[in-house]
């Protein structure tokens, strides 16, 4: 017993010591769920803190806010009206009064992680919403709208409500500090039993010589796409553009190129052909949502793992991960084992928040403790920037009255590319090899131009080592200060 204790603990040391210097590590915050309905803005702000300090301690570093689940805004927009998910009452402003969207920006970046701006481009009623505002777009412009299975959508097919939809993104990208813009699997709805997309109209109007419906609908989805894309970085370049498509892209059955799957298909379904997104570059991350279990019948985590990292490393993936499925089959360290021999995943995004917060089958602990124990950089994105920033000047420690204190001076910068916006500081004892490829020595992620020192009696020596990081996430050469603490 007493070997295979030791055997776990070698293992789990090994795990550690292999962490990734850069990763992705993402979690949802939706607010379809309910989940902010009728608390005060106090208690929303107070739960959303509590979510964000547990995220903070499992290692996670961007977090993908929910914002615009039903062409409705959980933050001030003069395009459409306020959620029902955050004041019970579609239109309705908080009281009192905040700006979510601005309060978890400043929260996060405060943590040294960044915010997603989350989005549903089409979705304009949910089935649980009975009442829209009168400044709705599906009552403003019925006409842009089609129902199906108590959904309303804005029809893909309409050339306004791509304009409309980038309107919309465009006017939070210019006005909030985001680190990205996000859209999840909602692109035509998901079939449902006897019902039928009423687009023939359109399809007579804009069909631009496309016969097949199918190849029409994946058309639209692509101007779509392509569009979104051009106006977010036009707006402001280091904004990231997200897509987290359904898990499936195609099963082989119906193309050469699909996975061993037998589900649902993005190409053939939804209209979303994320593979030519990726190959054309028309977004910056891809989270497939592949959220079953290791061994499911239909869809096997392994099989798509494998097929996604073949296929869609054209631009950088993550994998979106369902946490209780996870846990249920209790699959975490065959999962991250996958995740570890895949060389063009770079991250995981959790479904969802609230289960890593709540430590759901001990899975947000098992982060803190093992997997996520080491801060770790955002991947770079060299197709947008790949210059890093100038170093850190005038590294200096000094005595203040609330103790010893390292400061710096911001590198000179001019440009959105090559303006310091964070920093990195790490730690080095005496004798250490100084290493800022090392997670482990990584002390914190920061945008201050200070850190506090852990001054004990002034008898150690380290080296403390400060980078500069851009909004793209290079990083400047090191600086090094040595102190005894």
């Amino acid at each position: 017993m007493k070997k295979i204790v030791i055997l776990l603990m070698m293992l789990m040391a090994l795990q550690v010591g292999a962490q990734r210097k850069r990763e992705f590590r993402g979690a949802w915050i939706q607010c379809v769920n309910g989940q902010f309905q009728g608390l005060t803005t106090q208690a929303m702000q107070q739960t959303l803190s509590y979510q964000l300090d547990e995220l903070q301690k499992d290692g996670v570093n961007a977090i993908i806010f929910q914002v615009r689940p039903e062409c409705d805004a959980l933050y001030q927009s003069s395009i459409e009206p306020w959620s029902r998910f955050l004041t019970g009452q579609q239109g309705k402003a908080p009281s009192p009064y905040w700006d979510p969207l601005q309060w978890m920006i400043d929260q996060c970046h405060a943590r040294g992680m960044e915010l997603h701006a989350w989005i549903n481009p089409y979705r304009a009623k949910t089935k649980t919403t009975n009442m829209l505002a009168t400044t709705h777009v599906a009552i403003r412009h019925p006409e842009w709208c089609f129902d199906y299975d108590g959904l309303k959508i804005l029809n893909p097919g309409i050339p306004e409500n791509r304009d409309y939809i980038c309107q919309v993104a465009r006017d939070i990208v210019t006005r909030y500090d985001v680190d990205g813009i996000h859209m999840d699997d909602y692109f035509y709805p998901y079939p449902a039993a006897g019902q039928v997309i009423p687009d023939d109209e359109q399809h007579r109007l804009y069909s631009n010589g496309i016969a097949d419906r199918g190849d029409w609908r994946r058309y639209n989805v692509n101007l779509f796409i392509k569009q979104f894309y051009e106006t977010i970085h036009q707006a402001k370049p280091w904004v990231k553009v997200g897509i987290s498509p359904f898990g499936i892209y195609r099963n082989k059955k119906s193309a050469d190129i699909g996975s061993n799957t037998n589900g649902l298909q993005n190409y053939d379904d939804l209209y979303a052909d994320v593979l030519l997104w990726i190959n054309n570059g028309w977004l910056d991350y891809c989270v497939p949502q592949v959220y079953w279990e290791i061994g499911h019948r239909a869809a096997d985590y392994d099989t798509l793992i494998r097929w996604w990292n073949k296929y869609a490393g054209g631009r950088p993936l993550f994998i979106g991960e369902d946490i209780e499925r996870t846990v249920k089959f209790n699959q975490q360290a065959q999962k991250r084992s996958l995740y570890e021999q895949m060389p063009h995943v770079q991250g995981t995004v959790l479904w969802y928040a609230k289960a890593a917060v709540d430590n759901t089958g001990n899975y947000g602990m098992t982060l803190r403790q093992n997997y996520w124990r080491h801060r770790a950089l955002l991947p770079e994105m060299p197709f947008i920037d790949k210059k890093a920033p100038k170093k850190p000047r005038k590294v200096k420690p000094v005595w203040t009255n609330d103790g010893y204190i390292l400061f710096w001076t911001a590198p000179k910068g001019k440009r959105w590319d090559d303006v310091a916006t964070r920093y990195v500081v790490y730690r080095f004892a005496k004798g250490e090899k100084v290493d800022v490829n090392d997670p482990s020595k990584i002390m914190t992620v920061t945008g201050n131009t200070y850190y506090k020192l852990p001054y004990v009696r002034g008898e150690q020596k380290y080296t403390y080592v400060v980078t500069a990081l851009d909004r793209m996430q290079n990083e400047s050469k090191p600086v090094k200060k040595t102190v005894k603490l």
